[in-house]
């Protein structure tokens, strides 16, 4: 009975340890430097992310250093809120988080009063200087908005650039693609959903992937991949999906395969012809 408790615990672990880091790939991470305008680090500065469609809320303390990290931030739009007692309250708007980004917004506070607020609109895209990769994200417009036949997202892998797709073999998951990234081999990309494995085990392809319209966006990494990709060498494809938000919306789609608007449209010309017969 010890044995299979201690082997019932051993399992627990391992599976915490290996969805931490796949955890990781789903979600995005901050990190900067606080200083004040004689360009000295400020240590013990609240230093607060709030998603602006959930609320959701990541507050942490500078270290020593000046420095703060924030991991495992979901993906969306941000708001970064940095105060000290006797500093204006630092306010930047506009951030814009993608799946697996990793950048620096530093801050420099100015001396004044908590109420007292300096506010930053951030216009331009964020620089990810922490990653040597690497990678493109295919956004929700572009998913949207580009033709795709039988609404399979994966073929917008090819606009990460270096990559190549070819024809299946017979014998896979309908679905699945064979593309290669960056010279490496089909099997050797390593797809992810959610932070979880999405290989197929029978051929290590992908599996298929939601469609469009629940799919929030999705990075294609085609060099300097991270230990979290494991035994997959070739390149990485990091997908999320939408999320709740705390403002109802819908949206209303009608699919018309091309074979069925084709018929329909045949039978029209013929109905058509048949009438002017008459």
């Amino acid at each position: 009975m010890d044995t299979l408790r201690r082997g019932c615990w051993f399992a627990a672990v391992v599976v915490l340890l290996a969805a931490a880091p796949a955890w990781a790939q789903a979600t995005a991470q901050l990190a900067g430097t606080v200083r004040d305008e004689s360009g000295a680090v400020l240590p013990g500065v609240s230093v607060s992310m709030i998603q602006v469609d959930t609320g959701f809320t990541r507050a942490v303390v500078t270290e020593a250093n000046g420095d703060y990290v924030m991991s495992n931030l979901p993906t969306g739009p941000y708001r970064l809120e940095i105060s000290l007692q006797g500093f204006r309250t630092y306010l930047q708007t506009g951030i814009v988080l993608q799946v697996g980004a990793t950048p620096t917004i530093n801050a420099v506070l100015q001396v004044g009063n908590l109420e007292q607020t300096v506010s930053v609109e951030a216009a331009a895209p964020l620089v990810d200087i922490r990653s040597s990769g690497i990678s493109e994200v295919v956004e929700q417009k572009r998913i949207l908005e580009l033709p795709l036949q039988g609404r399979n997202v994966t073929d917008l892998i090819v606009l990460a650039g270096a990559a190549v797709q070819s024809v299946p073999n017979v014998k896979s998951m309908p679905g699945s693609v064979f593309t290669a990234v960056a010279g490496g081999l089909p099997f050797g990309v390593a797809y992810v959903l959610d932070g979880a494995t999405h290989n197929n085990p029978y051929d290590n392809l992908n599996m298929p992937l939601p469609f469009p319209d629940a799919l929030q966006e999705f990075r294609v990494a085609t060099s300097g991949l991270s230990a979290d990709n494991g035994v997959h060498s070739g390149g990485s494809v990091s997908a999320v999906t939408k999320s709740g938000t705390n403002s109802f919306s819908w949206r209303a789609v009608r699919i018309s395969p091309r074979q069925t608007v084709q018929r329909e449209s045949g039978v029209r010309s013929a109905r058509s012809r048949w009438q002017e017969a008459r």
